[in-house]
């Protein structure tokens, strides 16, 4: 790998048990290695004695290689015990691949994002289970790939999708309304690299129209929840979720119009922290350094 320049910033995150001294011991390899620090968060969840810690930093003196810095701070890690950690060169962006259905606002927003400089990632391709939002795709110049699903090729698609994740090097899929339940392999595959968005009105409105359903009951807040995908339907750990009040005046349609913008906006900032690296999952848990 090259040099990287000297103004490129780099991030680092760790989660390992609670002790005395890793502040400082990052803090002093930092100094060593000629960098300074841009923005530092932690937190420490008293219940499981985790320290949890995002650093972000830059180059002060000679260009280093990401290679170099990780060997450098993986006997930082070893001495401290820290099992889980992760350096990354800040400047690249995650390649994403969106997964959509039908509906096509999620869709619609986070390529906007993309174009505009906000979203934080590459959006390499997006694949549907419908021809649908092939045009739109192509509007704003993203390959389209249309994967088929019935019960019969559902093997078949899931392998082709992994082809595509493996061939574009794609580092995270995100679920924007993809209304298509993924097998527990395929979950397994995309394990901590896949975001879904749903409506955050579960379990009381199910399947079709639950905005409709929503309605008919009179609720007075509406909202969609941002997760990562695991094989528990709709359960995996949540990332962001998004609220907003409904006033009894307003129609069904514009009951679902105010649901689908909770969507855009919780997936939009789940997409955007996970690709900032601002998101450290543990368990059924995330810390979310926003």
């Amino acid at each position: 790998m090259s040099q990287l320049d000297t103004t490129q910033g780099f991030v680092l995150t760790l989660i390992c048990q609670e002790r005395r001294g890793i502040v400082l011991a990052v803090s002093e390899f930092l100094m060593s290695e000629g960098c300074s620090i841009q923005e530092s968060q932690q937190f420490v969840d008293r219940q499981g004695e985790l320290f949890f810690m995002r650093v972000q930093f830059r180059t002060e003196t000679e260009a280093k290689t990401i290679e170099e810095l990780c060997t450098s701070f993986g006997r930082i890690a070893e001495s401290l015990s820290i099992a889980s950690w992760r350096l990354v060169d800040a400047s690249v962006k995650p390649k994403i691949l969106i997964m959509v259905s039908k509906y096509g606002h999620c869709l619609n927003d986070l390529l906007f994002r993309q174009s505009d400089g906000r979203l934080g990632a590459e959006v390499a391709a997006v694949v549907s289970n419908h021809p649908d939002l092939a045009q739109l795709a192509d509007s704003y110049g993203i390959p389209f790939h249309h994967i088929p699903v019935t019960p019969d090729t559902k093997a078949a698609a899931e392998r082709q999708l992994l082809e595509l994740v493996d061939e574009l090097d794609v580092d995270l899929v995100v679920l924007a309304r993809y209304m298509q339940i993924l097998s527990a392999d395929l979950c397994k595959e995309l394990e901590g690299r896949a975001i879904n968005i749903h409506h955050s009105m579960l379990p009381s409105f199910k399947g079709a129209r639950p905005y409709h359903q929503a309605y008919a009951r009179g609720v007075k807040f509406t909202g969609a929840t941002a997760h990562y995908v695991t094989q528990d339907l709709d359960e995996g750990p949540i990332i962001e979720q998004e609220v907003a009040r409904v006033d009894h005046s307003m129609t069904a349609e514009e009951v679902t119009a105010l649901g689908r913008d909770t969507e855009c906006a919780a997936l939009a900032r789940a997409v955007r922290w996970h690709c900032d690296n601002r998101v450290l999952l543990h368990g059924r848990r995330t810390v979310v350094f926003s």
